[in-house]
């Protein structure tokens, strides 16, 4: 049975504890995003005091916290209502889908951050630019709930909404905030990678994240996307013997090339037919096994 408290949290609980419906297990990535800043006017992050304060003391937050408060720059964790008890930090409009109870679980997490916050006189646009400190514990524990290394509406990149009801009613895994029915945040705009899984078990294995990156999602693979793993693809496929490339021209661009050499991978892991089209799969891809 998995621990209903994350190990080595801070426990702050709030009460008012209310099961899930069942279904898909699934967690939801947030960000405080308590501050407005940009490039040219950062601002300071507010201090993860203020904020469990605001969702573990203040009666008002009580009715919008998430199940856990994550600070990537220290790593300190603290969780206001058990694992199998649903939170309220999803907008639910009366007569759809229980957003915040649609599965086994639906852990929701909030990492304290806001783009282009300043810590220590350093500016972080993204979360993923932090030191992500405590993610491999907090994935572990989310991962022994039975919610799968995975992102069905695809890696968080940006923050543009791509809400899909059906693929939100019947697909486990992590979604962002911008993939809820009912919700209008775009949060969080980027996420921590997976971290790698010691053999036999679901601690985090040594070393911290995973070497490769995890599988993005089909739709992340659209014709024309730009990115260093595009690049990084293209090197393990022309080295697991799949070079179907007739230009050097734009490697980090997605093209004809990469579609026609994934194909032949997919055709080395043994499927046929329309499994063996395009886009890519998480089997095939985390067997490419593309470095970060």
């Amino acid at each position: 049975m998995p621990e209903l408290w994350m190990p080595g949290a801070t426990r702050l609980d709030i009460g008012d504890h209310a099961p899930t419906d069942g279904g898909t297990a699934k967690a939801i990535g947030h960000i405080t995003w308590d501050r407005n800043a940009t490039a040219a006017k950062p601002a300071d992050l507010v201090p993860y005091e203020n904020l469990r304060d605001y969702f573990g003391k203040n009666p008002a937050g009580r009715a919008v916290a998430s199940h856990i408060l994550w600070d990537p720059f220290t790593g300190r964790v603290t969780q206001f209502l058990p694992a199998n008890s649903r939170s309220k930090s999803l907008a639910d409009k009366p007569g759809g889908t229980r957003t915040n109870r649609a599965g086994s679980v639906v852990i929701q997490i909030e990492a304290l951050f806001f783009p282009y916050c300043r810590v220590d006189g350093k500016v972080y646009a993204r979360l993923v630019d932090t030191p992500c400190k405590g993610w491999a514990e907090l994935n572990a524990w989310v991962r022994s709930w039975g919610v799968p290394d995975e992102w069905p509406m695809g890696q968080p990149q940006d923050f543009v909404s791509r809400r899909d009801d059906t693929v939100w009613r019947t697909k486990a895994g992590w979604f962002r905030h911008a993939d809820v029915p009912e919700n209008t945040h775009q949060d969080p705009g980027s996420w921590p990678a997976f971290t790698a899984v010691a053999p036999g078990g679901g601690k985090p294995a040594t070393g911290g994240a995973a070497t490769y990156v995890p599988f993005p999602g089909a739709t992340w693979f659209s014709m024309g996307r730009k990115s260093p793993v595009v690049a990084a693809m293209r090197k393990r496929l022309i080295a697991v013997g799949c070079n179907r490339y007739q230009s050097s021209k734009d490697p980090d661009v997605i093209g004809s090339g990469d579609k026609a050499s994934y194909e032949a991978w997919q055709r080395k892991c043994g499927y046929t037919g329309a499994a063996a089209t395009w886009p890519p799969g998480k089997t095939t891809w985390d067997k490419l096994q593309v470095p970060k």
